[in-house]
């Protein structure tokens, strides 16, 4: 089984124990507004329970070439933690024993991997139905040997799901950093031109956009009527999807929303924002997350909180499909994220 050095194990425990503790105190240890699980069991939602696996999201590490301001991994150029094969065959062994359709490969930026290749190739030969890579697009651009990538992606059939916070420069770069904009656009045409994202075309390209600030996003559909025209008119560029996620209040951007001094604002936002109806279908629900170095998590957020899965059944390594379905969902108040408006998830909206 993989383990962490004490040290950066200890750190990673204080951080996610610090932030538990903001988000569990002041206005919610008051009472000024009430626990994800008093919101819950309002509506009889209480405890969540997770359903059949459909979705297997795997981390393969947190090394990422930007630094972005939301970020709720943390991810850089300057970390150190990458899932290995051994780790990745352990998925591999689960994936082809599962009822799973959808294989969500996430990171930083999962192309770092070293294994990252061998890792798709391996994946796509078990027939996952929906084989999806988050990538941030500079990537492609960021170094030679990942120039190549859309072919590669293309080959394997792969779900290309890419970070694109705005239409224009601006706001993109404020998110991401100078010249992500560029890079991003470059990328996108050179996915276009391999097939990705026609109007006919099997080879899925998705848009993730999330707010640059303090508030919630707006109508997806909406948006993805804007993101179209404007792509399309400056930059002939075309895309499938755009899927609207809200910033959770954990990590990088919990530390920006203390020191923006507009935590407390954004969490009376998310609470006015609770929709019960999203609750039904928040992706812990049906997805299992897997960290780089193999532990079980009910999403990945909770596996930024260091709160792992409620079961006998810890790793990877030990999967058992009876002992982890229906187990109860680990919550707390980022939880008002998923549910706040039309709810939120990898794949979007939810309600």
């Amino acid at each position: 089984m993989a383990t962490k050095s004490l040290h950066k194990r200890e750190s990673d425990l204080a951080n996610s124990n610090r932030q538990l503790e903001i988000l569990s105190n002041g206005i919610f240890q008051n009472g000024e507004l009430p626990t994800f699980k008093t919101k819950i069991a309002e509506t009889n939602q209480f405890p969540l329970k997770a359903k059949k696996l459909e979705i297997l999201q795997i981390n393969v590490g947190y090394m990422c070439n930007q630094v972005c301001e939301h970020c709720h991994v943390d991810a850089g150029p300057d970390r150190k933690e990458i899932m290995t094969r051994e780790t990745m065959q352990q998925c591999l062994d689960v994936i082809k024993n599962t009822g799973a359709h959808t294989l969500d490969l996430t990171g930083g930026a999962p192309e770092m991997n070293p294994d990252f290749r061998w890792f798709v190739e391996e994946a796509a030969k078990a027939g996952i139905k929906d084989f999806i890579v988050r990538s941030n697009l500079t990537i492609i651009r960021a170094n030679k040997k990942y120039y190549d990538l859309p072919e590669f992606f293309k080959k394997h059939n792969v779900h290309v799901v890419s970070s694109m916070p705005h239409w224009t420069r601006g706001k993109t770069d404020k998110q991401r950093g100078d010249g992500v904009f560029d890079k991003s656009i470059k990328a996108l045409q050179e996915l276009n031109a391999v097939g990705y994202g026609m109007p006919d075309s099997t080879l899925k390209l998705d848009l993730v956009y999330n707010p640059s600030g303090a508030f919630l996003p707006g109508d997806q559909m909406s948006m993805e009527k804007d993101f179209k025209k404007a792509l399309k008119e400056d930059f002939d560029i075309q895309f499938h999807n755009l899927f609207a996620i809200t910033n959770l209040p954990i990590s990088r951007f919990l530390d920006y929303l203390i020191a923006s001094e507009n935590y407390e604002d954004y969490m009376y936002q998310l609470v006015e924002a609770y929709n019960p109806t999203a609750v039904a279908n928040v992706m812990c629900t049906n997805t299992l997350s897997i960290s780089w170095d193999g532990y079980l998590f009910d999403c990945d957020f909770n596996q930024m909180l260091e709160l792992p899965v409620n079961s006998k059944v810890k790793h990877i390594s030990e999967y058992n499909e009876e002992l982890l379905e229906g187990r109860n969902i680990i919550i707390s108040q980022h939880c008002y994220g998923c549910t706040a408006g039309a709810g939120s998830s990898c794949q979007g909206v939810v309600a």
